[in-house]
């Protein structure tokens, strides 16, 4: 059985990021990375990605605690959390967090364009104006997050996406 949970942050105001302490990500985490999100991004219009080393240690650490929730950011950054049980693998993880927060794609409203819970993941992924991107993947134990040990992604985006009165020229319709 497989089970996912997700959540996007609505950015409302932007402060100077706090320095972290240098932490590198995994082999081939930054690669997949950018790799989903770059082609992700490239069907709604929006340019490709960079990685974000000033992001990576404290999403890493955020995803190494195991707490499915939002820290409080101010603004800092634009993020989307996602957790599963089913996942067999980190890789496997993080392939399943871009699914899911894509799959909201279709229920975003260009008629009406703004922030919803529903559609949150999505319109950060393809936000034009963000430029980078760092995402951990942590395994967490069973009764962290799930009752089932489970793994935690968790990306945090530079400059934050879901703006208020922004989303009209930042969430592109599907071109490919």
């Amino acid at each position: 059985m497989r089970f996912v949970a997700t959540s996007a942050l609505l950015a409302v105001g932007l402060m100077p990021a706090v320095a972290q302490a240098s932490v590198e990500p995994p082999p081939g985490l930054k690669d997949q990375t950018l790799a989903s999100a770059n082609s992700n991004r490239a069907k709604y219009g929006a340019r490709p990605l960079a990685w974000s080393d000033a992001l990576y240690p404290a999403a890493d650490q955020w995803a190494r605690g195991c707490r499915f929730q939002h820290p409080r950011t101010a603004g800092r950054y634009g993020e989307s959390l996602f957790a599963t049980y089913g996942a067999t693998s980190a890789t496997a993880a993080l392939t399943d967090a871009f699914k899911s927060w894509m799959s909201e794609a279709s229920s975003y409203n260009y008629n009406n364009p703004g922030f919803s819970g529903a559609t949150g993941n999505f319109t950060q992924v393809v936000w034009k104006s963000t430029t980078k991107l760092a995402i951990a993947v942590a395994q967490c134990p069973a009764g962290s997050i799930f009752p089932f040990a489970s793994y935690f992604v968790v990306a945090r985006y530079s400059p934050p996406g879901n703006v208020t009165g922004q989303f009209p020229q930042n969430v592109g319709r599907r071109v490919a």
